[in-house]
């Protein structure tokens, strides 16, 4: 096959999305992307639950201050997230079904981030330790969006491959050396 074709069907594309653009987004097959978004996924997500027992409980307090610190915790993780998923978009290559996908998962965290930052804004303006409904209601369309994200970015690596090893590569992992079979 000719460089022309292999331009032609993508084939370089996909190899080139697999690879990091700099050392500083991961090793091949292992980017910080990945591993850096549990950081606002799991803060958010905690923030959610303890907004739902703040709402059952006859002491809320606690429960309110740590959801609005979550929060906090979620907008600058994200912001830390958002440093290493743009080093894996630079991989993706303009005009692809990945790209589009990619740029749409980008708006998504954007709206989320922007969303939890104003629930952030929103209870910290309050009465501390009181339950904002306004900053209740931002923090849970912002979590909505951070599912829809998630599943875009499970598309970009499941679907795409994007920064994902080479199929060489995963078969090795399971193929065991000649010793072994014995």
């Amino acid at each position: 096959m000719s460089a022309g074709t292999a331009r032609r069907n993508g084939a370089d594309d996909l190899v080139r999305s697999k690879h990091p653009a700099t050392i500083l987004a991961g090793p091949y097959g292992h980017p910080f992307h990945a591993m850096v978004v549990l950081i606002p996924i799991g803060a958010w997500t905690a923030s959610v639950v303890f907004d739902i027992v703040s709402l059952f409980t006859d002491d809320r307090e606690p429960f309110v201050v740590g959801a609005q610190w979550l929060i906090g915790i979620g907008v600058v993780g994200a912001v830390l997230a958002a440093v290493f998923g743009l080093m894996d978009l630079r991989v993706i290559a303009p005009g692809t079904r990945a790209r589009k996908t990619a740029l749409t998962h980008l708006g998504f965290n954007l709206a989320a981030v922007v969303l939890f930052a104003l629930s952030w804004i929103v209870r910290a303006a309050g009465p501390e330790g009181e339950l904002s409904v306004l900053g209740l209601g931002l923090a849970w369309a912002a979590f909505l969006l951070v599912g829809v994200s998630g599943f875009l970015g499970g598309e970009l690596s499941y679907r795409f491959g994007v920064r994902v090893a080479e199929e060489q590569t995963q078969r090795n992992g399971f193929l065991a050396p000649a010793a072994e079979r014995r």
